[in-house]
């Protein structure tokens, strides 16, 4: 995901003269070639995300569509005052582009761990949040972020499902279930190994890249009773969504994600899904126990 960041990027940088990009060294070597072409529109600030931020703010000001990339612990979690402030205080957008998603860089330790961004983003409001599951989600993204002011998130990461499942972010239904059947949602990376942990089960799966704005009428017109959320980020993030879109309705909410508790531990990615219960395994146990 992070070549293809690179690529598209490039792209509308050559394309687009609106386009710039401010970093903070992540990836600054990948984007040399461009910042020689374009130097007045690719700004390197060094290991200061907060005045990445603030410059992206500036350039926004400007009327230029300015595109922000780092580890999600330096773009999202150090720098959110510079969020909050020199982008939304002052009414302009940018597109915020990280890697390292929850913990893709948890050999590293709890500096590059960020599964809190998201919640972040809807303490603010009025963010496009997306999350995709497969590279060749990640073009038609960016590209469409590139044409408009809003303030959109891209979350990438290494995790990946075996197939991308392209669309404009609503709910997706990818595999039925019998009418009442209960609705499992699964978002970005984690759909494969919540389509293997559903098997055998009478359930209906439904795939979301875009939980921000989250598709409220698609949640209405699929949910039958049960409901269950499988996010990449910290547990629970969604839930209040759903709930309120629910309100009218009798169901039951499961939300699944990865723990609020620091499990002071490095590991392999792997081992986190596995530890946080996201691996095949540890959902199966836990939408079969909910489903019980």
């Amino acid at each position: 995901m992070r070549q293809t960041f690179v690529d598209t990027t490039t792209a509308l940088l050559d394309a687009d003269p609106r386009t710039a990009l401010v970093l903070a060294d992540i990836s600054a070597s990948a984007f040399a070639p461009a910042a020689v072409r374009h130097p007045d529109r690719v700004l390197n600030v060094g290991i200061r995300e907060q005045l990445m931020l603030g410059v992206a703010g500036g350039l926004a000001l400007t009327g230029l569509r300015p595109f922000v990339h780092s580890y999600a612990p330096f773009v999202v979690d150090r720098a959110y005052e510079q969020i909050k402030l020199d982008l939304g205080h002052q009414g302009v957008g940018a597109v915020l582009v990280s890697v390292g998603a929850s913990y893709d860089g948890s050999q590293m330790g709890r500096t590059h761990m960020s599964p809190g961004d998201v919640a972040l983003f809807d303490t603010l409001g009025g963010w496009t949040v997306h999350v995709p599951g497969h590279p060749d989600e990640v073009p038609a993204l960016l590209r469409a972020a590139a044409t408009h002011d809003d303030p959109v998130y891209v979350r990438l990461t290494t995790a990946q499902n075996a197939h991308p499942h392209a669309g404009d972010g609503g709910l997706r239904v990818l595999r039925q279930g019998r009418s009442d059947a209960p609705l499992v949602i699964a978002v970005g990376p984690l759909l494969d190994a919540t389509l293997g942990a559903v098997e055998g089960l009478d359930v209906t799966v439904a795939y979301t890249h875009t939980p921000r704005p989250f598709d409220v009428a698609g949640l209405r017109a699929l949910a039958a009773g049960d409901v269950v959320l499988v996010e990449p980020y910290l547990a629970g993030t969604s839930s209040a969504v759903v709930a309120a879109a629910l309100t009218d309705r009798p169901h039951r909410l499961l939300s699944l994600g990865v723990g609020h508790a620091d499990l002071h531990r490095y590991g392999t990615p792997a081992d986190h899904d596995r530890w946080h219960g996201l691996d095949a395994a540890g959902l199966r146990r836990s939408i079969s126990g909910f489903l019980r």
